[in-house]
């Protein structure tokens, strides 16, 4: 393990946020007078990130282009001023990381998620201690599913792609490995509207007690 380098996407794979997201939505929906979305409507296109959850909650809107980016710009204000009310690490999730990073491996996190509101979520929730490297979709000059994200966010943290793993919720993390060449596990619990298992990741994982015994059985 002190060799190996495990890298996180974030939402819906180390964190569940989305209580704060849908939250965010349903605060600028009502901002031009459309009622709030459930979250369990809006959970499966969370990955796909804030501008795309606002296209399908205002999908029958008829908004222009104008007044999506002023919802937009609304979102992003209200979501960083309310980043980690409802947020919280998933079940087992810090206590892997612990015992990862006792164990010698270094942790990182690659997420298309800007970096600053990445490391505030962190910081929030007391977990960025755990990483050697946080790249957002603003820190290096590509993002997932390009390779070069998840690669150079490996470099950042001081690893090897020939040593790494990606855990990852979505079709785009799961993408992003393949392309890079790097052994890929998918938690079964984040924010996908298609079964995890269609997209052929390398494991499935539907607990974080389960990594340790995905990452020992992985043939690098």
């Amino acid at each position: 393990m002190r060799d190996l380098t495990l890298v996180f996407d974030l939402d819906g794979t180390l964190v569940d946020t989305a209580p704060d997201l849908v939250a965010a939505a349903n605060h600028v929906l009502s901002h031009v007078g459309l009622p709030p979305v459930d979250a369990q409507s809006l959970r499966p296109y969370i990955g796909h990130g804030a501008r795309y959850m606002i296209d399908r909650a205002t999908a029958d809107a008829n908004l222009s282009e104008a007044e999506h980016e002023e919802l937009l710009a609304r979102f992003m204000d209200y979501y960083g001023a309310h980043i980690a009310v409802g947020s919280r690490p998933f079940e087992g999730a810090v206590d892997a990381l612990e015992r990862f990073q006792a164990a010698g491996a270094k942790l990182a996190v690659c997420t298309n998620k800007r970096e600053g509101m990445s490391r505030q979520l962190l910081d929030t929730l007391d977990l960025s201690r755990y990483f050697a490297a946080i790249a957002g979709r603003d820190t290096l000059p590509t993002s997932k599913p390009h390779p070069g994200h998840l690669l150079g966010t490996i470099g950042l943290a001081g690893g090897e792609a020939a040593r790494a793993v990606m855990i990852g919720d979505s079709k785009v993390d799961i993408a992003t490995a393949k392309a890079a060449g790097v052994p890929v596990i998918a938690v079964s619990f984040g924010y996908t509207d298609t079964p995890i298992r269609d997209f052929d990741p390398d494991a499935v994982i539907d607990h974080y007690r389960e990594l340790a015994p995905a990452i020992a059985a992985l043939k690098r």
